[in-house]
Formats: structure tokens, C-alpha cells, sequence
């Protein structure tokens, strides 16, 4: 099973003092909208998405569909096969998407320790 790209997606409390401090780590504005709330720097593969007033917790994000540079890849696991594995392995999926569905959903489940983990396909 694919996962697609990785990132961290952060709750920030303060989006501007954020991006500001990550960008003294040397991460690049890669996309987002700040007058959203959100945005997505990159330093390398290393993908981060800031986001404030978005989500409670800090939370894995995989993009089925796309690799570690937002480019759509041809081959891929699809959301609603990777949901279908996981209903067969038993973890437990607390947002679905439509099984029946094309393109675009995403899917929330939670580690055993509570981490939120997010199946975010845009294409």
C-alpha cells in the first residue's frame, strides 16, 4: 500500500511568528494561504503544514496520489483502497470517505496513543 507524500501538520497558535521561525530553519514557502490560516513550507523532502485554528492536534498528513513535491504521480494507492485495507486489518477509521466515490476524500484515523493521522487525496 502507497501512502502518498508525508507531512506534519502543526496547530499553530500564531501563523506569522510560525512561518517566520521555520523559515529560519530554512524552510520555503511551497503553497497554502496565509489569510487562511494555512500554509506548507519545504526544506528538501521535508514537508510541514502550518495551520492555525484548524485542527486540535498536531497530525501525520499522507496525500495519496502525490509524491514529496506535490506532483500527481501515475501510479498510486487510492484513498478508498487504502480504506478498504485498513477496515480489513481492523483499525478503526473515524472520518470516511465514500467507498463508491472518485478523486478527491480523505480519511482520519488515530494511533493507539491518540495521534491523529490524516489520508488526504487531492487528486
Amino acid at each position: 500500500m502507497q501512502l502518498g507524500a508525508f507531512s506534519v501538520s502543526l496547530t499553530v497558535k500564531d501563523l506569522a511568528a510560525s512561518i517566520a521561525f521555520y523559515e529560519k530553519l530554512g524552510f520555503t514557502f511551497k503553497g497554502g494561504d496565509q489569510s487562511q490560516g494555512w500554509i506548507v513550507l519545504k526544506n528538501g523532502s521535508v514537508v510541514i503544514g502550518l495551520f492555525q485554528g484548524m485542527f486540535e492536534k498536531n497530525m501525520l498528513t499522507f496525500n495519496p496520489g502525490w509524491d514529496q513535491s506535490a506532483q500527481k504521480l501515475d501510479l498510486f494507492t487510492d484513498v478508498r483502497e487504502i480504506q478498504s485495507a485498513l477496515d480489513e486489518a481492523g483499525v478503526p477509521i473515524e472520518t470516511r470517505t465514500d467507498p463508491d466515490g472518485t478523486g478527491p476524500g480523505y480519511i482520519m484515523l488515530s494511533d493507539p496513543d491518540g495521534n491523529p493521522i490524516m489520508f488526504d487525496q487531492h487528486v
